[in-house]
């Protein structure tokens, strides 16, 4: 076979030839037709790719002075921050960047519910989001055991253990997650080559077919209108601009606005009043002395709270089985969201009062799931998280009757800005 066509030269043409870079940057980028009426909703996307990129980079000059075993991880993160030159700074970036990543891809999944980002021809777009977030979340516990400070080893020693509700296999199925029969170097040096190596090859392929999948169909906008229904005689969406140069340097501004709230949060206070960095993961792990309260990071605190609303036990099964299954389902639900959707509209600006105040009681329940998971437990927080939680699954489970039987707006035949 002959070389294929190009008009591009030198260099770039040799290369074109052999390996089509041109088509690819027309397609991804140049001629990547996007609406014209992004708001600042659509900055995280962007800010989502930003921070896993610095993840990975501090993470690499991490790991060229970190010592996976229960005899060193703990002074090899101290020598990290003490003795390393500027340590300090790489390791805070990938603490920070940890929180941050969670941050923007919480806005993201709710830039993706208000405007039905997830329904047809986008679903396959939400699922890769979804597997995008499930692997985050693995990739986050995994990484958090890795200090191996008090809240590190007692933290994941509270959720591998809760794997053991699992009838019949699942203290095995613990055992077998931790390598050993409590959390130790075993569990220290398995964890540390998934969370540098075999989350992080998933992830970034994710990402990708995340990318791709969005770059096949197009953009959705927060009027929910297919730009691709309007062409021109060219071909070119009536609605539509070149993702590159208008939307590249538009995201600087939103790069920009972001990296100011990230150094701030680096330089001054990177343990966020002990959210992001636990005062207890200062001193080393101590199998010996529980912590007088444990709770995971902020980013598993509503789904930790769930946990915990389940306080009594069903059809022979302890409250500890059923826990841990509705924290599942709270993320497995996420998943078939497409299809829980029955509305004809896409955006929530133009779906009925009842969407509206759903989405307005699954905010605030997620919201106060998150705080209740920090907090020790009492009888009157217990019942705030039973009402949280119902609130949760009430937005996903009465969706198809909800958005069915709601009146709603008439939408544009085009983008309204």
């Amino acid at each position: 076979m002959g070389l294929r066509q190009t008009e591009a030269k030198g260099v770039v043409g040799w290369i074109d030839q052999r390996l089509s870079i041109v088509d690819a940057y027309n397609t991804h980028l140049a001629q990547y037709w996007a609406p014209k009426n992004f708001n600042i909703w659509y900055f995280f996307g962007s800010l989502a790719l930003l921070v896993l990129i610095n993840q990975i980079l501090t993470g690499i000059w991490l790991t060229m002075s970190y010592e996976p075993s229960a005899e060193g991880a703990f002074a090899s993160v101290e020598y990290i921050m003490r003795d390393v030159e500027m340590g300090w700074v790489i390791r805070y970036m990938h603490s920070t960047g940890a929180s941050a990543f969670f941050v923007v891809v919480y806005l993201h999944m709710l830039r993706g519910i208000m405007y039905g980002s997830y329904k047809k021809p986008r679903e396959l777009i939400w699922i890769f989001g979804m597997a995008i977030y499930l692997i985050l979340m693995a990739e986050a516990f995994m990484g958090y055991l890795l200090p191996w400070g008090q809240m590190s080893y007692w933290g994941a020693q509270v959720i591998v253990s809760l794997f053991g509700a699992i009838p019949v296999i699942g203290e095995d199925l613990a055992q077998w997650i931790r390598g050993d029969y409590l959390i130790s170097g075993i569990t220290l040096n398995r964890f540390f080559a998934l969370h540098v190596i075999a989350l992080p090859l998933v992830l970034a392929g994710l990402v990708v077919l995340h990318i791709l999948a969005l770059h096949e169909v197009g953009s959705n906008n927060p009027d929910g209108v297919e730009i691709k229904d309007t062409k021109d005689e060219n071909g070119k969406p009536l609605d539509g601009i070149a993702f590159h140069p208008y939307y590249t340097v538009k995201d600087l501004v939103g790069l920009a606005v972001f990296l100011f709230v990230f150094c701030t949060v680096l330089f001054f206070f990177p343990e966020m009043g002990g959210y992001f960095i636990e005062y207890a993961n200062f001193e080393p792990a101590d199998p010996l002395k529980t912590p007088e309260h444990i709770a995971p990071v902020w980013y598993f605190t509503p789904f930790y709270a769930m946990l915990r609303a389940i306080t009594f036990p069903m059809f022979g099964l302890d409250a500890k089985f059923w826990g841990v299954v509705v924290m599942g389902a709270a993320i497995a639900i996420l998943f078939v969201l497409p299809w829980l959707d029955r509305s004809p509209v896409r955006s929530m600006r133009y779906k009925g009062n009842i969407s509206k105040i759903m989405l307005a009681l699954f905010i605030v329940a997620f919201v106060m799931l998150g705080v209740l998971g920090v907090l020790p437990p009492t009888p009157v927080r217990t019942m705030l998280a039973q009402l949280g939680t119902a609130m949760y699954f009430a937005f996903f489970l009465a969706m198809p009757w909800y958005t069915r039987w709601e009146s709603t707006k008439a939408v544009p035949a085009r983008v309204t800005g």
